[in-house]
């Protein structure tokens, strides 16, 4: 479960203060799918960030799985995400010196990294997941070797390898033509069901934001519309 209330950013531009979000409260439950949509500007890739605890909201506070985030420092958000959360970014993000197999291995090493003990198992299911999403035979290319709708696919599988509770997707098909999108839209929701796991995701996309199960409309910073909202 996701739980924001009273969330505001403020940010400093030229020496005033700008601010991005104002008065945001949601709740998203186990397993749900949710997109967040609306104009440029509005604020949603902000509050994707102050979500998954990426960054400090200048109000308010978000608990991930009943944890609340706000008290933790910088290693324990960290770790946090490290356990519960997996991400999908709109450049893709991986790392060209290794292979798909290998990116799709990087947050089990980070997990590794920040709370100890093996992680077995995790090169067959992360092999697993390259090919649940059409990527069997492309375990050993490297990102350069493969087109952006199958950088996109192992950036999916990569989020999925950790057994994440949360996905967080910011703009996944927004540097996919339309017939790549709808690909890589199919993997994501393929994905999502059958790992049960809690999805927010940020798009323009109309065709992407039909597959939630609600969409949250953002404009000016502030939630304009939300079939999810519960009355105050």
């Amino acid at each position: 479960m996701i739980v924001a209330e009273g969330l505001e950013q403020t940010y400093t531009s030229l020496g005033r203060p700008l601010r991005v979000l104002t008065d945001i409260n949601l709740t998203v439950e186990p397993e749900g799918f949710v997109a967040i949509v609306g104009p440029s500007g509005s604020g949603k890739t902000t509050l994707l960030g102050l979500l998954a605890g990426l960054d400090r909201p200048t109000a308010g506070r978000v608990a991930l799985d009943g944890q609340d985030i706000n008290p933790l420092d910088e290693d324990e958000r960290a770790r946090i995400r490290a356990e519960k959360v997996g991400f999908v970014f709109q450049n893709f993000q991986l790392i060209p010196t290794l292979t798909a197999l290998e990116n799709v291995l990087v947050p089990v090493e980070i997990r590794r990294a920040l709370s100890g003990g093996a992680a077995k198992g995790a090169e067959e299911r992360a092999g697993n997941l390259l090919g649940r999403v059409g990527l069997g035979d492309r375990l050993h290319h490297y990102p350069a070797q493969l087109s952006g709708g199958e950088q996109q696919r192992v950036a999916l599988a990569r989020a999925f390898a950790n057994e994440p509770k949360i996905l967080f997707a910011d703009e996944p098909t927004g540097n996919l033509d339309a017939e790549t999108g709808r690909t890589v839209i199919e993997s994501l929701v393929q994905l999502n069901n059958e790992e049960r796991t809690t999805l927010v995701l940020v798009t323009h996309d109309t065709e992407l934001a039909s597959h939630a199960h609600r969409i949250i409309r953002l404009s000016g910073g502030r939630i304009v519309e939300d079939p999810g909202s519960r009355p105050g």
